[in-house]
């Protein structure tokens, strides 16, 4: 079945339908910032920030290394694809609802709840973002993909600065918990919208790549490996450079252990992460294919050293705001770059199983944070500030090896 300008056309609006409102709605989730402030308002520590980056970013990325042979294997993503959205509204309703009535039950009920709640939420995009890269690749033209993700990369950038500022002043206008309970009701209000866009859209044709059982899965994946250098590189990188995304948690514990910050500081980091995001976009969409992989790459793990930097050496809470915009900018050249490579390495037949691939490029980003909440419990922040900027400089030997060829696409096609 040929894919008619029409129904890409159809396509291209569903999936910005979806980018508009997902990006309205994760300001009010925010891993970075909104997540960590709560569970230390709710009486968490450095361990429980680590464990709960683990859940959400690392985490949820190794569970699409398990998820690829059930997706795979399955001729239509479009239902896998809205299981694993709905999943992620429901379990933000049901967190803010627990918000509203804490004083029902025990304290500590409130953690346990947080943890397995927001362990449903990160499953859920981990479910769904595997068959969301399928359906994209097949179900919008290629010669229309890199007006998309421009497309995408403005809109979304817009309404990240307007929902950035609606979530500083929600979460100002009361105390903690019914602030909080109002964001997690917000979010999931948000994910619905996003989710009409899924539920309209029209999935061109059924595609499988088929994997017959555990033992044929990690036969495919060390084919691949095998036959594709740049892949094993790739996972190397993703691994090492992909702990940035675990960094900002800690940040938002260590200014509130070091200048007591409060609800409105963290509305306003916030808002200096999405700018940071948001220029980044805008410079990649206004440079277009003049802009390669490899310079942004090396620019990643600059910005993610300055990062390291500038907290062991922040003095003010002031200081703090100019570090969550590094962070913002480090977080969008990580996302763009590792999103564009694996649309480079991939194709329509096994972009499914490329994607589960992922996972195993989160193992490190798994279990830093959980390391980190120990270094910093026992040692403080400064040996975990290091072991970080370590780690992130040694990705510069996977960058040095990750050689596309002369006519690989441009980060634009990110």
């Amino acid at each position: 079945m040929t894919l008619s300008e029409k129904l890409s056309n159809h396509n291209f609006r569903m999936f910005l339908w979806h980018a508009a409102f997902l990006s309205f709605a994760q300001n009010f989730t925010d891993v970075d910032t909104i997540i960590p402030a709560m569970l230390v308002e709710a009486g968490g520590g450095a361990l429980h920030i680590g464990i709960m980056s683990a859940i959400l970013m690392g985490g949820s990325g190794l569970a699409q290394l398990f998820f690829a042979p059930l997706i795979s294997n399955r001729p239509y993503k479009k239902p896998l694809l809205l299981i694993g959205i709905n999943s992620r509204i429901f379990s933000l309703f049901i967190l803010g609802i627990l918000f509203l009535y804490t004083g029902l039950f025990p304290a500590r009920w409130l953690l346990w709840a947080i943890f397995l709640f927001m362990t449903i939420f990160s499953l859920g995009g981990a479910f769904a973002n595997i068959s969301y890269f399928d359906i994209i690749g097949k179900s919008i033209n290629p010669n229309r993909r890199v007006n998309f993700f421009s497309t995408r990369q403005v809109i979304s950038g817009i309404i990240l600065l307007f929902s950035s500022l609606l979530a500083k002043k929600v979460i100002v206008m009361t105390h903690f918990p019914t602030n909080y309970a109002m964001m997690f009701l917000i979010g999931s209000a948000g994910l619905l919208s996003a989710s009409w866009g899924f539920w309209l859209l029209k999935e061109k044709e059924p595609t499988i790549f088929r994997i017959e059982g555990l033992v044929d899965y990690f036969s495919v994946i060390v084919d691949e490996l095998r036959q594709n250098k740049r892949l094993v590189y790739f996972l190397g990188f993703i691994n090492v450079q992909g702990i940035v995304i675990s960094f900002l948690p800690f940040v938002i514990l260590y200014a509130k252990r070091t200048f007591q910050t409060q609800s409105g500081d963290t509305g306003v980091f916030l808002l200096c992460k999405v700018a940071g995001l948001v220029i980044v976009g805008l410079f990649v969409l206004l440079a277009g294919r003049k802009i390669q992989y490899r310079p942004l790459l090396y620019l990643n793990v600059l910005f993610s050293l300055l990062l390291a930097l500038s907290t062991a050496i922040a003095g003010s809470t002031l200081t703090v705001r100019y570090i969550f915009f590094l962070g913002g900018i480090a977080y969008s050249l990580y996302f763009i770059t590792m999103n564009g490579l694996v649309l480079e390495l991939s194709a329509n037949h096994n972009r499914a199983i490329y994607t589960g691939f992922l996972g195993a490029g989160n193992i490190l980003p798994m279990i830093f944070p959980l390391a980190g909440g120990w270094i910093i419990k026992s040692f403080g922040f400064r040996p975990f500030f290091l072991l970080f900027a370590l780690i992130v400089s040694s990705s510069l030997y996977f960058i040095a090896n990750i050689t596309p060829p002369a006519n690989a696409s441009p980060a634009s096609k990110t």
